[in-house]
């Protein structure tokens, strides 16, 4: 283990360390709770628009999900290697990328981890005023009531946040489960041989552009990595943890897309703005609009991507002010809670605070390229970790190069075609954390005399 901010100035603060309390299906639940959110309900139209048949829609899901393998593979390696709370920040930093490490962090906090909070919490509040006539301020404060709840869940026991969060993420993938086994009897089977999409690409060309359009449906299965070091028997847990995620994910969404390409024809699907919703009101016995089977679904799952940000993204900066690259009392551990109470109350505050900033949905869209460049340097640090002296990883993935080398190429393509539609947005975001972040990180360096 690195011995970076062996000389961090401890005197008035007790470094605690996390204890291991959250199980298998803790961590399967962290990991699902942040994957399967609000974007798979526009993502289906995206892929069915991408792929131009409903056949192709269901295999670019199927393969979709086979090609994420390798990225959760890279993850358990790395988690096993350094079983500890941090995830990414961990890896950049044993890699010998201190610099790397602390602009990870500097980039979560201040761009990507609360202004996620701002934006689910503020999600699931509008779908509450679908059924309320409320004002916007009105809908700004049930956000930040939500925020506020789900910070006392996480703050006052880990154990106890990982069984609510278990029980909240089997509860967010229930509508799921019960529109594919209602759906699943109802089916219209001419749909699934319906001519292609006037104008769409047909053979490998639609298939590769239905399995580009699917993969910001699998992004954040390695979010329990930041909680590695509150995980039990981490050598076991995470890699099963991990592929369990995946395998989970991809049963999902094939059989979600298998139901709504039978229950939707192709052009209706692809052009639809609730597609999960607009296939529920196909089916017999259904009653109401598809705005509202849109709104009480994404309500049940945004919660449960919601409270998963709170519990796992106060950890990197737990972290970082452990080796003395961020403000020493986010290293505080509560004596009796026995949880980051610092870290997770100053990102609920900061969370709350741009509840009520403009734009906040168009802010984070500028650091999109950033965090997707935090996720392919993340796996490419198995090139540089695997020949350092002392790499001992508890499981190792099968396939090793091979593996990191297809996880970055899945993701590469995220980053291409971000660039595609935003490059002016992405070039001034990475400018400005840079330009931030270097000062920055020698202020912390300087300030705690850190190595």
């Amino acid at each position: 283990m690195s011995k970076v901010g062996e000389n961090l100035k401890t005197d008035s603060v007790q470094h605690k360390e996390l204890g291991r309390k959250l199980g298998l299906w803790a961590a399967v639940a962290i990991s699902l709770g942040t994957t399967i959110g609000s974007g798979i309900f526009s993502s289906i139209q995206e892929v069915a628009a991408a792929s131009g048949t409903a056949l192709i829609t269901i295999l670019a899901f199927l393969v979709g999900g086979f090609i994420n393998i390798p990225a959760n593979m890279v993850y358990a390696e790395l988690a096993t290697a350094y079983p500890e709370d941090g995830g990414q920040y961990v890896y950049f930093r044993e890699a010998g990328f201190k610099g790397l490490a602390f602009w990870c962090g500097w980039i979560s906090f201040w761009a990507t981890d609360p202004p996620s909070i701002s934006i689910m919490a503020l999600a699931i509040a509008n779908y509450l005023g679908f059924f309320m006539n409320w004002s916007d301020l009105a809908l700004k404060f049930v956000a930040v009531a939500l925020v506020l709840i789900f910070m006392f869940v996480h703050l006052r026991s880990v154990e106890g946040g990982g069984k609510f969060q278990t029980f909240i993420t089997f509860f967010k993938i229930l509508p799921f489960v019960l529109l594919i086994g209602y759906g699943i009897f109802n089916l219209n089977g001419s749909l699934y041989s319906a001519p292609a999409l006037d104008g769409s690409h047909i053979g490998m060309l639609a298939l590769l552009a239905g399995i580009s359009a699917t993969t910001w449906s699998f992004d954040g299965m390695g979010a329990v990595c930041y909680m590695t070091g509150e995980i039990k028997e981490p050598k076991r847990t995470m890699p099963r943890a991990l592929i369990i995620t995946v395998l989970i994910v991809t049963l999902i969404y094939v059989l979600l897309s298998f139901v709504v390409t039978g229950l939707l024809p192709i052009d209706k699907l692809a052009g639809s703005d609730s597609p999960i919703a607009d296939a529920a009101t196909m089916l017999p016995g259904i009653g109401g609009s598809a705005g509202t089977i849109t709104a009480i679904m994404a309500i049940i799952v945004i919660i449960g991507s919601l409270s998963s940000c709170i519990m796992f993204q106060p950890r990197i900066e737990y972290a970082m002010a452990k080796d003395g690259l961020w403000f020493k009392s986010f290293a505080k551990v509560h004596p009796k809670f026995e949880t980051p109470y610092i870290s997770i109350i100053i990102q609920c505050s900061y969370a709350i605070i741009l509840i009520f900033a403009t734009d906040l949905a168009n802010l984070l869209g500028y650091f999109t390229l950033v965090a997707l460049m935090k996720n392919f340097l993340t796996f490419s640090m198995i090139f540089f970790l695997r020949r350092k002296n002392g790499y001992n990883p508890l499981w190792r993935m099968p396939g090793g190069y091979v593996m990191a080398g297809v996880a970055m190429i899945v993701t590469f393509t995220l980053i291409a075609s971000t660039f595609l539609w935003a490059p002016v947005a992405g070039l001034i975001a990475a400018i400005l954390s840079i330009v931030t972040g270097v000062p920055a990180y020698y202020f912390f360096k300087h300030k705690y005399h850190t190595v």
